[in-house]
């Protein structure tokens, strides 16, 4: 299965940039993540730990 898949694959014009762009996506929701963790306030968080016990 995976060699006919394989096989399809490296007929596709311009498919070596599809790995990049997904690993760009990945990389840059992570650090947006990251950034919003550092710059939330502490009170939100809070809050957000709360909601199950609401």
């Amino acid at each position: 299965m995976l060699k006919y898949v394989k096989h399809h694959l490296e007929n596709i014009v311009g498919v070596e940039i599809y790995p990049i762009i997904s690993f760009l996506i990945f990389f840059l929701f992570f650090i947006a993540v990251l950034i919003w963790l550092i710059r939330v306030d502490k009170q939100h968080i809070n809050k957000l730990k709360n909601i199950p016990f609401e």
